[in-house]
């Protein structure tokens, strides 16, 4: 029961730093005066008022936060978080079921994109930069966030951030504290999404879709303020921008720190991911645009070479805008990209899916039971450039990879069984658990996930979370080693 006390008193506090975010939302409804400024207030106070109550009663409860319990407080954190950003939804849309606005403000936080609003043109401002602002949070991370403005965590910050953060950028240390370095990666983080919006607002967007668009980009989220997407814009400038945008956030984010801190590329140079990413997603570009053409989609290779460029990369970097409806294009095309957002974004990114680094170590370890099959008795240690990958690791990734693969089929399933045809139940699948976010048919690009039956849109919010923190994370908690002492 202490332990319950001791998470409800740290929920507490980050729901009070969260109700910090209502200001933005509020100060946009103010200037555009679209009539929301009360009701975000109102969502604010009681966001604070319960962050406060929870910490008020939970006071003699202070304690150092454990390595299991981190793991508690991030599924806690992300599930009600987004519970209570849906009464701005909530609030305003009068007719939305809670379900409906939990889908949407989990595909916000885990950086998904998918939607099941229409007429995204005629939301208030307000809300639409709401949903945008979700997409910014969730991309670094709300824990981490808490982490780097809340010090009074102390040790319990690293179980938090060990919990939420993926892959090997758990162990890579920035700086000496745990506080130091998720203010640097948030500093970065900002520092590149006003860039973003500087390039955007030059490329030929308004100030307000500037804004929203580069929160979306920076947390490869996808959300727009327009149901066609990017191709409302139709513009190559706007395109150009946003796939150098959505690349940088693709990548590692301390590599990005180190690089800014030295003033050098050379940390570009020694992560092993950035130039396999680099050379997937463009290469995947080409590739396309050579096979539009070939198909007759485009009369010519520059045309094809325009649509296929964006939306490769923005499917590749799990981002999700989309300039033309691909659900017309031949099926080898969309089906290769919904692939690429499984393996291509790097450790550390915004991005989602299995990652550059997992992908990796699977390719050199299959390279090297292929070396041992025709030499039993050589001695070949698994490597990723000069660094020698522990069997432990291996074997993390062996077992992430089955977890992964086991909830894309059984989720799969559960749509298929409740009545989903069989391509838009796994692009779905495949789209959520990546928080990619548009599919193929029925919940293409250019459609929404308004179409789903309650239950379908529950496996879809599961799906979106589980791919957030990376499904150990969540199913850890279930486990009865778990709760052991």
């Amino acid at each position: 029961m202490t332990k319950l006390f001791s998470l409800a008193r740290i929920f507490g506090l980050m729901l009070m730093v969260y109700s910090v975010t209502y200001l933005l939302p509020i100060l946009t409804a103010l200037i555009f005066r679209d009539g929301t400024a009360k009701l975000f207030i109102a969502d604010m106070m009681v966001t604070f008022g319960l962050g406060g109550g929870l910490w008020i009663v939970t006071q003699d409860h202070e304690r150092e936060l454990k390595a299991k319990e981190g793991f508690l407080l991030v599924v806690l954190a992300w599930t009600g978080m987004a519970a209570l950003s849906t009464l701005p939804l909530l609030g305003y849309l009068k007719d939305l079921s809670f379900t409906d606005a939990y889908f949407e403000t989990m595909s916000g936080l885990s950086t998904t994109g998918a939607t099941v609003l229409p007429e995204l043109d005629k939301l208030p401002p307000a809300i639409n930069l709401w949903r945008h602002e979700l997409h910014w949070l969730g991309g670094m991370g709300i824990i981490v966030l808490a982490v780097a403005i809340m010090p009074i965590l102390g040790v319990g910050g690293r179980q938090m951030c060990m919990a939420e953060t993926p892959g090997p950028i758990k162990h890579r240390k920035l700086t000496p504290r745990i506080t130091e370095t998720a203010k640097n990666l948030w500093l970065v983080y900002a520092g590149i999404t006003f860039a973003c919006i500087l390039a955007l607002k030059l490329a030929g967007m308004d100030w307000f879709d500037a804004i929203c668009h580069a929160f979306s980009t920076m947390g490869l989220g996808g959300f727009s303020t327009h149901d066609l997407s990017i191709g409302y814009y139709d513009s190559p400038a706007i395109e150009g921008v946003l796939i150098i945008f959505m690349l940088i956030a693709g990548m590692n984010f301390s590599t990005h720190f180190l690089a800014l801190r030295g003033r050098s590329l050379h940390p570009y140079r020694l992560d092993i991911e950035a130039k396999p990413f680099l050379l997937l997603t463009l290469g995947s570009c080409l590739g396309i645009a050579y096979y539009l053409q070939y198909q007759g989609i485009y009369p010519d290779f520059w045309q094809a070479l325009r649509y296929a460029s964006f939306n490769v990369v923005s499917i590749a970097t799990d981002c999700g805008f989309a300039s033309v409806d691909y659900n017309h294009w031949p099926i080898f095309a969309p089906l290769w990209m919904l692939f690429l957002s499984c393996i291509t974004a790097c450790t550390g990114s915004t991005g989602g899916g299995i990652k550059m680094m997992r992908t990796l170590i699977l390719v050199k370890q299959s390279q090297t039971q292929m070396t041992l099959l025709t030499h039993p008795t050589t001695m070949n240690p698994l490597k990723l450039g000069k660094a020698v990958i522990p069997p432990s690791i291996l074997l993390s990734v062996l077992g992430f990879i089955f977890v992964y693969f086991m909830s894309v089929v059984l989720l799969t399933l559960l749509l298929i069984i409740s009545g989903m045809d069989f391509v838009s139940s796994l692009s779905a699948i495949i789209s959520c658990i990546n928080n990619v976010g548009p599919a193929l048919e029925t919940v293409g690009p250019f459609k929404n996930f308004s179409s789903l039956n309650d239950f379908q849109t529950w496996i879809c919010s599961l799906a979106m979370f589980l791919g957030r923190i990376e499904i150990f994370t969540a199913l850890i908690i279930f486990t009865p080693t778990f709760w052991r002492k």
